[in-house]
């Protein structure tokens, strides 16, 4: 055997599953068919994953939506029992528990079952909106008018001052806490103004107004004396409606001070005194001793996790069509 014979031997050229012979770069095609194997492989088990994890937490999601807006409801109690509202926070409207569009409903509620011997309206707030504090002040009075033998009590827990005291007025009987804080009968409108420093550092407020007095409260344009006797004459207007709230809703019991309403508050100690409420009491105490009723069931309107989703859900979905346009405008002018 010579080197010719070893030279003549050439090793078989790999074939294709059909028989052809390969071209140049076989292995390079190869590589890149299993590359691409792996790829879709690994991307068909990232959607699957995505998907079950969906699924997952679309299955949570509606357990706790289930249990909350499907579960034992406390207002639907048959047997005879304490109806409870709870206003916790400030006064103002949107929809938590001191907006007359919660507590209105509640109230009816209440007031609508028979089994509710008694209502507690429990407060701690530090006052706000004398709007949303006025229209479930005039409701309870109108509820009161017309179930006349179902009393409503207010028990206050930490607080209970300005728009919150509106509100309270309004019940049969206010029970607080000897070291509660309450009253703070006054009205106030609050705001900055910057014309002084804008003067310091050379800046020019350029407003333009269809009307004298349009941007009145501008915190960049200097007030007038005008403007303030307007503000005051206003809060003067609506400090008067509190009064007289206060007054109707008190009666005889109010010991009218030179202070009382002065915008002072008072512990709950002294508020007893002053006429501003009538004793003390927690809401199982007022259940337990006044309604006879030990029962507390509560009525409040609690926002349920499918409407703080759909909120959350509609507050993203404008942030996001916002940067949409935002992208799209700055991509157009650059």
């Amino acid at each position: 055997m010579n080197n010719d014979d070893f030279s003549s031997e050439q090793p078989a050229a790999p074939v294709k599953p059909d028989g052809k012979p390969m071209k140049d770069g076989w292995e390079r095609d190869v590589i890149e068919k299993l590359a691409y194997e792996a790829l879709r492989e690994q991307r068909a088990r990232r959607r699957w994953g995505i998907f079950f994890r969906l699924a997952t937490l679309a299955a949570v999601v509606f357990g706790i939506w289930a249990f909350v807006s499907f579960g034992k409801t406390d207002a639907e109690v048959l047997t005879t029992h304490t109806a409870l509202i709870d206003i916790d926070g400030t006064i103002e409207s949107g929809g938590g528990s001191g907006s007359a569009e919660s507590v209105i409903p509640a109230l009816n509620k209440a007031y609508a079952d028979t089994a509710a011997v008694g209502i507690i309206l429990r407060i701690n707030s530090p006052g706000g909106s004398p709007v949303q504090a006025g229209m479930i002040n005039d409701e309870m009075v109108r509820l009161h008018k017309l179930y006349p033998k179902k009393p409503l009590y207010v028990v206050v827990d930490e607080m209970c001052a300005s728009g919150g005291y509106y509100i309270a007025v309004a019940a049969d009987k206010i029970f607080v806490n000897k070291a509660s804080i309450v009253g703070s009968i006054g009205v106030l409108m609050d705001g900055f103004g910057f014309t002084g420093l804008m003067d310091k550092v050379g800046v020019e407020r350029r407003l333009q107004t269809a009307g004298v007095n349009k941007g009145f409260m501008d915190p960049f344009s200097p007030q007038s004396e005008k403007q303030k006797a307007f503000a005051q004459e206003m809060l003067d207007e609506i400090h008067q409606q509190f009064i007289d709230v206060v007054r109707k809703g008190r009666g005889k019991r109010l010991k009218e001070t030179p202070e009382t309403f002065s915008g002072l508050f008072w512990t709950g100690s002294k508020a007893v005194e002053l006429g501003l409420a009538d004793g003390f009491g927690t809401v199982d105490s007022i259940a337990r001793e006044q309604f006879k009723a030990e029962d507390v069931v509560d009525y409040t309107q609690h926002e349920g996790l499918p409407e703080r989703v759909l909120k959350k859900f509609g507050a993203a979905m404008g942030a996001g069509a916002m940067k949409s346009l935002v992208s799209g405008a700055s991509s157009q002018i650059h």
